[in-house]
C-alpha cells in the first residue's frame, strides 16, 4: 500500500503476479493488448479483494465540479446505441481524467437537485437530445446528417429501395419525444421516396398480445408490405407475431430492425437492421461536454446491415 494509505497500482500487480503495466492494461480495458482471460480474471480480483480505486474515480470525487459528468437517461430509451453511446462517453471522459455518472428512468426536479447539489459536476447532459437535434455533430437539421433523422430515412429508403411502396412503423410500448421524432422522420423519408406516409402500430411485449395487434392492424392495412421497427427488440417482437399468424418473412412481409442488437443475426429468418456508430457519438458528446475540440472523431456513416428479413 502507497505511503498516502491508498491502494495503488503496484499494490494489485504484486498481488496478482503480473507487472504494473499489465494491471494498468486489464483496468482500462485497453482494445490494444492481448492479454489472456485468466490473468484479465486474477487482476480484476485482486483490484476487487484489495479496495482499488482508479486515481481518476479517486481525484473525480475530490474535486467535484471539475471532473464529474452526469448523463440522464429517460426510461424507455435503453437499447444498443445507448450502451454502444455511454461506452464511448465514458471511455473519452476517462482519457481526459472524467468520471462519467449515469441516472436512469424519470427523475423528479428535487431528486436531480438534490444530486446535483452533492456532486456538483462539471456538465448535466441527456441522453438522446443531441442526437435527436444532431448538435453534437454540428448538423441543425434535426440529425439529418448522422442523427436520428437521417437513420430513420436509411431505414425507409432501404426498403423502398426493395421496392416496398406502403410501409408501417413498429413502435414501443413506451412513449418518449424520441418515439414522436421518430414518426416524423420516417415520415420526411416516406414522401422523399415517394411512398405514403407510415402507418403506426405500437408492438406489445407480450407474444400473444403483440400477434393480435400486428393481426388487427394488417387487417386494416391490406396494401402494407414492409413493417420498419423502432429498433431490433421490437422488429423481434413483429417477427414472432408474422411467424404466430403463418406469414412468411421476407416473402409475405419484410420487416427492417434499427440499432444491431446480437440477436439480430441468431434469429431465423435473421433480422436486418441498421447499424449506427453510437460509440463515436458518444466520444464526440465528451468532449462537447469538456469544451474540447471534436475533430478527428468523424464516425463511420450509418450503414443497412442486410440479412434475410428485408
Amino acid at each position: 500500500m502507497g505511503a498516502s494509505g491508498r491502494v495503488t497500482l503496484n499494490d494489485v500487480a504484486a498481488a496478482s503476479g503480473v507487472s504494473r503495466a499489465t494491471v494498468s492494461f486489464v483496468l482500462n480495458d485497453d482494445p490494444r493488448q492481448s492479454i489472456s482471460g485468466p490473468t484479465r480474471d486474477r487482476v480484476r480480483q485482486a483490484a476487487r479483494e484489495l479496495g482499488y480505486v482508479p486515481h481518476g474515480v479517486a481525484r473525480a470525487l475530490r474535486e467535484g465540479a471539475s471532473r464529474v459528468v452526469v448523463l440522464n437517461i429517460d426510461g424507455g430509451l435503453e437499447g444498443n446505441y445507448s450502451r454502444s453511446y455511454v461506452r464511448g462517453l465514458d471511455a473519452e471522459l476517462a482519457a481526459h481524467g472524467h468520471v462519467l455518472l449515469v441516472r436512469h428512468g424519470h427523475q423528479s426536479p428535487e431528486a436531480a437537485r438534490q444530486v446535483l447539489d452533492v456532486i456538483a459536476p462539471r456538465a448535466v447532459l441527456r441522453f438522446g437530445e443531441a442526437y435527436v437535434t444532431g448538435h453534437d455533430l454540428e448538423d441543425r437539421g434535426g440529425g439529418w446528417r448522422d442523427g436520428l433523422a437521417a437513420h430513420a430515412a436509411l431505414q425507409i429508403r432501404h426498403l423502398a429501395a426493395q421496392g416496398h411502396t406502403e410501409v408501417a412503423l413498429a413502435l414501443p410500448e413506451t412513449e418518449t419525444p424520441v418515439v414522436a421524432a421518430r414518426l416524423r422522420f420516417a415520415g420526411h423519408a416516406a414522401r422523399d421516396a415517394d411512398l405514403s406516409v407510415p402507418g403506426h402500430f405500437v408492438a406489445p411485449r407480450e407474444r400473444p398480445a403483440c400477434t393480435r395487434t400486428v393481426r388487427t392492424f394488417l387487417a386494416d392495412a391490406p396494401g402494407v408490405t414492409a413493417i420498419a421497427g423502432y429498433n431490433d427488440d421490437v422488429a423481434l417482437r413483429v417477427l414472432a407475431a408474422l411467424r404466430d399468424l403463418g406469414r412468411e418473412v421476407p416473402r409475405d412481409m419484410a420487416v427492417i430492425g434499427f440499432d444491431d442488437t446480437e440477436y439480430g443475426s441468431l434469429v431465423s429468418p435473421s433480422l436486418t437492421t441498421v447499424h449506427i456508430d453510437a460509440e463515436a457519438h458518444g466520444r464526440l458528446e465528451a468532449r462537447l461536454a469538456l469544451g474540447m475540440d471534436s475533430r478527428g472523431l468523424t464516425p463511420a456513416p450509418a450503414r443497412i446491415v442486410l440479412r434475410e428479413s428485408a
